[in-house]
């Protein structure tokens, strides 16, 4: 049965790889490509887009620095944006589909399940927090049927460099890999993965608001990763560290990924050395 799918931020790294996914099935996709082409935050042109059987909410502001340094700005793109997407799909009567972050701060139990406490360390984070609450409250007040994605860290080709693995890469056929800090040990879950949870979330039956985890269950340290991808380039470069403690930096991530697994039967396909090797593969082209 064809759906029709309206895809917010569909011009990012996500939303390329989802949109094009989208495109080989049988669906009339809708694309929102970013702020500077279509504004979300403005409802009259939110409530004139076609009716959808289905909106995937990908668009936010998310540089963290610049969260710091304009939060206002943060707050009343990534939220309003959120509230007008919801409120569509409320007189739609549309599935609605939120990719969140990773909004657990530091840890107070690994791995982190869905019900760990939220701790944005951040504005950024602390947007989302507030977009996933607008989901809860549709669902609780007006029955609205959404899934909150929490995506750990994302990686995979097409990336932008500001990423800390492109920018490892970039880096490979230099004298010297120079990074910030080799402690931080993240879950990382390439973007096939991400695309399948969501293209999973959208068929799944499920009522009321469900969140999710998306990851892969283990992590890797900056230092594995550079080593990892060394080995892989055959690179004769050396590591160096700044070592610098950064502001609201969390040194270990592992997601519980039992929970996505039972009720929409997803599991990573992808290892962090195939996904790697892809990504790094993808660059030297």
């Amino acid at each position: 049965m064809m759906k029709r799918i309206l895809v917010s931020g569909s011009s990012g790294f996500i939303g390329k790889n989802l949109c094009q996914a989208l495109s080989r099935g049988n669906n009339q996709v809708i694309e929102i490509p970013s702020s500077r082409e279509f504004d979300l935050c403005d409802n009259t042109k939110v409530e004139k887009l076609p009716e959808v059987d289905v909106i995937i909410h990908l668009a936010a502001k998310s540089y963290i620095p610049e969260s710091f340094s304009n939060p206002r700005f943060f707050y009343q793109n990534n939220v309003v944006s959120t509230l007008n997407l919801l409120e569509k799909s409320r007189k739609d009567k549309a599935k609605f589909i939120l990719l969140s972050t990773y909004v657990y701060g530091n840890p107070q139990y690994l791995p982190l399940d869905e019900n760990h406490p939220r701790n944005p360390l951040n504005p950024y984070t602390q947007s989302k927090v507030m977009c996933e609450d607008l989901c809860q409250a549709y669902a609780r007040d007006f029955g609205l049927n959404s899934i909150i994605l929490r995506p750990f860290n994302v990686y995979g080709p097409g990336q932008l460099s500001s990423f800390l693995l492109p920018s490892i890469i970039s880096q490979l056929n230099k004298e010297e890999i120079f990074l910030q800090d080799s402690r931080p040990k993240r879950d990382y879950v390439f973007i096939d993965d991400l695309v399948e949870a969501i293209l999973l979330s959208i068929e799944v039956e499920k009522k009321g608001c469900n969140v999710y985890n998306v990851g892969s269950g283990s992590s890797y340290s900056v230092s594995e990763l550079v080593d990892m991808l060394v080995q892989i380039s055959k690179s004769t470069a050396n590591m160096r560290f700044a070592n610098v403690e950064r502001k609201g930096e969390v040194l270990n991530t592992i997601a519980d990924i039992k929970k996505i697994n039972s009720d929409l039967g997803w599991s990573p396909l992808v290892d962090l050395q195939e996904g790697l090797m892809r990504t790094y593969n993808s660059a030297k082209k």
